[in-house]
């Protein structure tokens, strides 16, 4: 596949336009014949019956960044906690990293299974008010591989929203994979009948996940998700002993506060460097509970603990996040 100079890779008309599977971006495109034909421009059935099946869940968030090894799953799993932390919400944690799930292992679930009901898959409970899917429990065993072609993400994507039962949910917390592609593109399209909060952002403070993580917030405005914030993971090691800051990963171009001014958005939080965050992950335990007082899960507290608000007149909610949680080292 050839692109010609001044042509964009990402100048894909869309599905909806009369130029689907036509321009000079289609050519080479497995999809350019269903998009020529129309084929493409009629809608999945399937966006209706997520629609209906998730009128239950209230808010819908996802976790994105486009750079991998950030921490977005170890967030994932620890907003989770914090917001199951009140006993009056009911909250749900779908893991869509299907070649890389890593969610039944921080959240101690490896070796459960899921079950079938009358009403759908029924996920697997942590505490009595948060749920958890993952392909992980659908596998043999935690070192299988998942080995797939994009449609067959999709597919299994689709059935996690579709047929899961999910019950009455205040946050459904999406954690999912590093990248811009298939993944992203799908949880996108099955929720866009029942609407998507926002995004939360994570990056490291270096350079080189800052490009990545820009790429992310580009492909958020181009799919018209709202980017809630950025989190900017790893900010820091405070040595526990010497009370001394080192800067694991130095931000040489300002980190995600400078990013953030330029970008106009809200900086949510700086997380700095806990080693204990690491153990609690691999030993399945909340970081939060086993040590509440670190700056780390001071941190997490303050991001979770922000107020809720309606968005001028759209039907989505998003986190009020305005707490400044520049940990002074």
């Amino acid at each position: 596949w050839e692109v010609s100079s001044g042509e964009s890779l990402n100048d894909c008309p869309g599905t909806s336009s009369d130029q689907a599977g036509k321009s000079s971006a289609c050519q080479g495109c497995p999809n350019q014949n269903i998009c020529a034909s129309g084929a493409a421009k009629a809608p999945d059935p399937a966006i209706e019956e997520i629609r209906q099946k998730l009128t239950s869940v209230k808010h819908k968030i996802l976790v994105l960044s486009g750079k991998g090894g950030v921490g977005k799953s170890t967030f994932s799993a620890h907003l989770s906690h914090a917001l199951a932390s009140d006993d009056s919400k009911e909250i749900a944690l779908l893991d869509v990293d299907i070649c890389g799930p890593s969610i039944p292992k921080i959240m101690g679930l490896e070796g459960e299974q899921v079950h079938q009901s009358g009403s759908g898959w029924s996920p697997v409970y942590v505490e009595d008010n948060l749920a958890v899917m993952s392909i992980g429990f659908l596998l043999s065993s935690p070192d299988d591989a998942v080995i797939w072609r994009g449609p067959k993400k999709n597919g299994m994507i689709k059935q996690f929203l579709r047929d899961v039962d999910w019950g009455e949910v205040d946050y459904l917390i999406v954690d999912t994979p590093p990248g811009t592609s298939d993944e992203h593109l799908s949880i996108v399209q099955y929720l866009s009948g029942a609407g998507i909060d926002g995004a939360v952002i994570i990056t490291t403070p270096q350079e080189v996940s800052l490009q990545d993580v820009r790429k992310e917030i580009r492909f958020c405005k181009k799919v018209k998700i709202p980017v809630i914030g950025v989190i900017e993971n790893m900010s820091g090691f405070v040595c526990p002993k010497c009370k001394n800051t080192s800067q694991i990963f130095p931000p040489t171009t300002g980190g995600a506060q400078r990013m953030c001014e330029e970008l106009n958005l809200p900086l949510l939080g700086r997380v700095p460097l806990d080693p204990r965050i690491g153990r609690s992950c691999d030993e399945g335990r909340s970081f939060l509970t086993e040590v509440p007082d670190s700056p780390a899960a001071v941190a997490y507290q303050n991001i979770v603990q922000s107020n809720v608000y309606c968005l001028q007149n759209h039907c989505f909610f998003i986190f009020q996040m305005y707490v400044k949680i520049y940990i002074s080292f």
